[in-house]
């Protein structure tokens, strides 16, 4: 009786494991969900309102497709200017400490200029004395020109106010006073020299004293200060670093073998440094035209994009595609292709019956506007280049 029991809970629980399993579909992958048709499968389903077979259709083509090569620079700030001394002196202001904002047009730093401006005052003063000269070189000249100078002097003149007829004529002859006249010309040209070599000494004292105060170029914040207030300083010694924070380069060191596909106006994909490892899209705006003949290396800039989680200074990766090295060949399509359903990648496909089918894809790695299909597609497929210009 109680082996009978045993039998009858056996069989019912049996019943209970089985029932679940029959109840799958055939032919379903068990790791996916019902509605989720597995990387390759097609769907049927309706094609975008206004799709016609033959329109806006492309075969897909396999391609050789190589690896990425990461390599490693520095996040820096696109504009980036350090002051330094033009004269020597004591420091006199510094507008504020590192990371203090400040506006395009403020004082950052300012030297002593008090020896300057003495230097200053006498220039004023010497300019002041060659014009007197100038004008008293001009006076004797036109004097000379209306009453020329008697040969004997002027002695004879003051003696004898009324010239006698027995002595002569006493007035310079035609060379002597062209002789005079030359000069008293050439005072006026020295004196008119001396004017303007104290002109341009006070012009060079006037672009001292504006050298003497740093101006900030751009909005920015100060970086690092290399002084402090009432520093001595000589002429080239830093003062400070100033910088626009806003706008973010990546700047790395590639080497001249792989550094091929980064031209400017190239899109490619940068790894921050952080916590979340982020990575972000950058594009190439500098590419420098000499290599380094020592590391061999060429230098490149690349501008991330606005919003990136990067501070000035931070490490990071930035990821150099190499197409053409031998890594087999992968289906390629246009990224416009692609669209997004729940969050996954599909492309709409034709079948051999001109039915619109969707594929769920696995994308690789993209090169510009083309990328790579790991699994969905084989390879001479017809895809739907821009389904959502068709949905308008």
């Amino acid at each position: 009786m109680k082996t009978n029991l045993r039998a009858a809970r056996l069989a019912a629980l049996s019943a209970c494991v089985c029932a679940p399993l029959a109840a799958q579909v055939p032919g379903q992958d068990p790791q996916y969900p019902p509605f989720m048709t597995p990387p390759g499968a097609a769907q049927v389903i309706p094609p975008p309102p206004g799709t016609m077979p033959g329109h806006d259709w492309i075969v897909v083509e396999r391609r050789p497709v190589g690896g990425n090569t990461t390599v490693g620079g520095s996040v820096v700030p696109a504009e980036e200017i350090t002051f330094t001394a033009q004269m020597p002196g004591s420091v006199q202001r510094i507008a504020g400490a590192e990371g203090d904002f400040f506006k395009k047009g403020t004082v950052l730093a300012v030297i002593d200029d008090s020896e300057m401006r003495a230097k200053r005052a006498a220039a004023l003063a010497q300019i002041r004395n060659a014009e007197a000269a100038y004008r008293n070189a001009q006076v004797q000249y036109q004097r000379e020109r209306r009453d020329p100078t008697p040969q004997g002097g002027n002695m004879m003149s003051q003696m004898m106010p009324m010239p006698m007829p027995f002595m002569g004529d006493d007035k310079p002859s035609g060379v002597q006073r062209r002789a005079t006249l030359h000069q008293y010309g050439t005072q006026i040209e020295q004196a008119q020299g001396s004017v303007m070599a104290a002109q341009a000494q006070l012009r060079e004292i006037d672009a001292k004293l504006m050298d003497v105060r740093s101006i900030a170029p751009f909005d920015g914040y100060i970086v690092q200060k290399h002084v402090n207030q009432g520093d001595t300083v000589q002429p080239g010694q830093p003062l400070l670093s100033f910088a626009d924070m806003t706008r973010l380069q990546v700047q790395a060191d590639v080497p001249t073998r792989i550094a091929a596909p980064l031209q400017p106006g190239f899109s490619t994909r940068v790894k921050l440094d952080d916590a979340n490892e982020t990575v972000v899209l950058a594009r190439v705006v500098q590419v420098f035209p000499m290599a380094d003949p020592t590391r061999h290396t060429v230098r490149v800039k690349l501008n991330l994009q606005p919003g990136a989680p990067a501070k000035a200074g931070m490490y990071a990766e930035v990821l150099v595609p190499q197409p053409m090295s031998d890594q087999g060949s992968l289906p390629l399509i246009p990224v416009s292709a692609v669209v997004y359903r729940g969050g996954l990648p599909m492309v709409y496909v034709l079948d051999a019956q001109e039915e619109p089918r969707m594929h769920l894809l696995r994308l690789g790695e993209q090169f510009g506007d083309m990328v790579t299909v790991l699994t969905g597609l084989q390879g001479g497929e017809r895809i739907l280049v821009h389904p959502g210009r068709a949905d308008k």
